[in-house]
């Protein structure tokens, strides 16, 4: 089964529509830096999501637009509330280590069997999620991979030497992350 029959609807559904909502909804309880900090990553997120389907490969412009977007919310940040800015620089700092620390770790161990693109990407997520938020999205979107690969192999659609883009769960696992945890 190809990859464009297992993810077919994902680059319409909307969901950075849906995630905007959810966000603005939640308005009320989170200040205007983290409705902007969480709408860019979602936005992005997706992005990496659909290309990964396409094409199986996050592009490194795609990263880069990651971190620059998340410079130019945390410059602004810096001047007007110093501390508590460099509390969000540490977390964030540790977030970019831990998520591409981790999936770099995989990445070698496992030679190869996870994509490079993937541990730009979470390390790029890392600095929006900070420590804790990356790696609760980490764990979440590697279990819904794990459980939608086990379930497409017994189910005959794809085989066990078979490849999945890893960008769409990890994309889930970030939602979750931010909107019900």
């Amino acid at each position: 089964m190809t990859k464009a029959k297992i993810f077919p609807i994902l680059p319409y559904i909307g969901i950075p529509v849906i995630g905007a909502a959810l966000l603005i909804l939640q308005s009320g309880q989170m200040d205007a830096f983290i409705i902007l900090r969480y709408g860019v990553l979602i936005a992005l997120s997706h992005t990496a999501a659909v290309l990964d389907i396409k094409s199986k490969k996050i592009p490194n412009g795609l990263i880069l637009a990651m971190i620059a977007a998340w410079v130019m919310i945390m410059t602004p940040k810096l001047f007007m509330d110093t501390g508590a800015a460099i509390g969000l620089l540490t977390d964030s700092a540790l977030g970019l280590a831990m998520g591409g620390g981790m999936f770099l770790l995989v990445y070698i161990i496992s030679r190869k069997g996870l994509g490079g693109g993937d541990v730009k990407y979470m390390a790029a997520a890392g600095l929006y999620l900070g420590l804790g938020g990356v790696l609760t999205a980490m764990l979440i979107g590697t279990i819904v991979a794990a459980l939608t690969a086990l379930t497409l192999i017994l189910l005959k659609k794809i085989g066990r030497k078979d490849t999945m883009p890893l960008a769409p769960y990890l994309y889930a696992g970030i939602l979750i992350t931010i909107f019900l945890l």
